[in-house]
Order: structure tokens, then C-alpha cells, then sequence
């Protein structure tokens, strides 16, 4: 007998965003990406995901050390698994709603950019 209530749903999110709050000691030639402010960049993202009432289909948290402190304040979103690097706390605002609630990645802002032929709108979420 199966009970639906109690089932989790997977993926359990449409989108899954994880911040970098690495820290390392200060001086350190890698940087960290909390001390370049991912604290502000990961508040922000879970104001704006708790604002748009995109919860639970989008869900932003913090990460541990992603490997990229050197490239700026790092995220990363899945499923796709695009990953953003010197993001800014001015930046957010448009990954949310360009990225997350649109389905189009912010390509100044990717770590890894693709090639304009292959470049384009991911799935948009639900009804947003």
C-alpha cells in the first residue's frame, strides 16, 4: 500500500542552487569565497526565492569549497550545472529571474561559457 503523502518527490527541485562559503585563512593566494562577501550573495538569492514564491521548486543553500574561490564569489545551478563566477550581491537579482525563473543563464556570468550555437533558454520553471 502506497501513501503519496509521505512519498518525497524526486528530484525533490526543479533547480537546486549552491553558493560557496569557503573560507580559508586570511592571505591565502586562493582566496575564499566568503570573505569576498557570499554571505550577502547567498542571503539575497533565499530572500528573493522566498519572495517569489518559488519554494519548494527552487531551493538555494550554501556549499562548501567548490574549487573556484579564484574566479570571484562561485555558484553553481542545477540540474543543469551551470556555474557562475564573480558573482555579486548586484548580480542575483537577474540570475533569479533570468536563469531561475526564465530558464536563460546569464552568460557574462558563466564560468564555463558555451558556444552561441549551442547557447539558449534552459527549462523555465513551473508557472513562474
Amino acid at each position: 500500500m502506497s501513501n503519496t503523502a509521505t512519498t518525497p518527490r524526486f528530484p525533490p527541485y526543479e533547480r537546486h542552487v549552491f553558493i560557496c562559503m569557503n573560507e580559508r585563512p586570511p592571505g591565502n593566494p586562493r582566496g575564499d569565497c566568503k570573505s569576498k562577501g557570499a554571505e550577502a550573495v547567498l542571503n539575497r538569492f533565499k530572500e528573493l526565492v522566498d519572495g517569489l514564491k518559488l519554494k519548494p521548486r527552487i531551493r538555494a543553500q550554501k556549499s562548501g569549497c567548490l574549487d573556484t574561490c579564484e574566479a570571484g564569489i562561485s555558484v553553481v545551478v542545477y540540474p543543469e550545472a551551470v556555474w557562475y563566477k564573480r558573482v555579486t550581491l548586484a548580480d542575483v537579482d537577474e540570475i533569479v529571474q533570468s536563469h531561475l525563473v526564465s530558464g536563460v543563464p546569464v552568460e557574462r556570468l558563466r564560468m564555463h561559457p558555451r558556444p552561441t550555437s549551442v547557447s539558449g533558454p534552459v527549462k523555465p520553471i513551473g508557472n513562474a
